[in-house]
């Protein structure tokens, strides 16, 4: 398996809204590669977080890419409003809608990459049938709805099972991990063949935002020479 750079992409899920601005610049300096955004909808996750104008606000404060996670009920209702502001990657669930692919296919029309999220008792199956429309396949190794969350062991292997498929299947896909992220966690699942991190906490609960990305990064460099 040819090891790919790791990417981190911090949740503003867990970010300080009254200094959104200072605390993104705080992530650009640390080499943050993506921003993450949680859009839940109370009905699919018990709970309510943010949606356009969260998206809109980060479009006007930052380039990097914009990763959005939608923990929504049909979620196809967003995909023309959230292309239009400005998100970089569509992320929903399988069991969040009934045409999986017809979605898969009209995230890519409207100019965004298409994601898959794996709670964690989804299969494997939820994304077998669809791998050539997959951009990237998120891993939750939560329960989704809430931050600060430990990380499920058994995510790693997880993680390396769909590491294998997306090689067989010849797929340049990104693999992606939510939940639990931190220094003591992210080798293990940089190792499974995951390339790229969601994390809050660790990041924005950090003394440092940019020391914390840093950290993340060098965990996983380490992890590629043990």
């Amino acid at each position: 398996m040819t090891r790919r750079p790791a990417r981190i992409a911090p949740s503003v899920l867990s970010a300080d809204l009254g200094h959104l601005a200072e605390q993104i610049k705080e992530l650009e300096a640390g080499g943050a590669d993506w921003v993450h955004i949680d859009v839940m909808d109370g009905n699919f996750v018990p709970n309510l977080t943010f949606g356009a104008p969260l998206i809109k606000a980060l479009r006007k404060l930052t380039e990097l890419p914009l990763d959005v996670h939608l923990m929504v009920q049909r979620p196809e209702q967003y995909i023309a409003e959230y292309a239009a502001l400005g998100a970089n990657v569509f992320t929903f669930h399988p069991e969040a809608t009934i045409h999986v692919q017809r979605q898969l296919a009209a995230i890519r029309d409207a100019g965004m990459q298409a994601g898959l999220a794996l709670n964690p008792a989804t299969p494997l199956s939820a994304i077998e049938e669809v791998i050539p429309d997959l951009d990237l396949v998120l891993v939750m190794s939560v329960s989704p709805g809430f931050g600060g969350q430990s990380y499920i062991p058994s995510a790693t292997g997880k993680i390396a099972r769909i590491r294998r498929l997306l090689d067989e299947a010849g797929s340049s896909a990104v693999l992606e991990v939510d939940g639990g992220v931190t220094v003591k966690t992210i080798g293990a699942a940089y190792r499974a063949g995951a390339d790229t991190f969601v994390a809050g906490t660790a990041v924005f609960g950090a003394a440092r935002i940019d020391g914390a990305i840093r950290l993340l990064k060098a965990s996983c460099s380490d992890a590629a020479i043990a």
